[in-house]
């Protein structure tokens, strides 16, 4: 895992505390789970944001749910970024694939493919936007 901005990958801007890293492929999922454990271990202890444990779990599942699926459909890096703002934490995976992923509803009797379903569950909004090349995923999950 590579910091994709300089700093560490970190960024205080506009009142947002944010945190990138850029995946080659090789990582595992628990890296970039481990990536938004600190990140949120950095927001209690230096910048005195409350961050609930059931938070902490939500935010860990996102991205986990996220760079699984960016793993598992799209070929070459991906870029995970962590965004803290106003009493919710954003979640951003960019990666190569331009296909945009759909939310299938739910069916007990499907094995897999629940992931963005799971998230679209758990956040307060879900966003798809296509990029230049690939698409850019966003997941909003609040700290209350």
């Amino acid at each position: 895992m590579k910091q994709a901005a300089e700093d560490d990958g970190w960024a205080l801007s506009d009142g947002a505390i944010s945190l990138s890293a850029a995946f080659e492929g090789t990582e595992t999922i628990a890296q970039a789970r481990d990536h938004a454990g600190m990140f949120l271990r950095v927001l209690r202890a230096e910048h005195g944001v409350s961050v609930p444990e059931r938070a902490t779990n939500i935010v860990q599942l996102v991205v986990s749910e996220l760079v699984t699926n960016t793993r598992k459909y799209a070929p070459g890096p991906s870029l995970l970024t962590l965004e803290a703002r106003e009493g919710v934490v954003s979640v951003t995976v960019w990666d190569t694939e331009p296909r945009l992923p759909v939310v299938r509803g739910a069916d007990p009797v499907r094995v897999g493919q629940h992931g963005l379903e799971i998230v679209r569950a758990v956040c307060r909004s879900l966003e798809v936007h296509p990029e230049p090349v690939g698409k850019r995923i966003t997941a909003t999950i609040d700290l209350t």
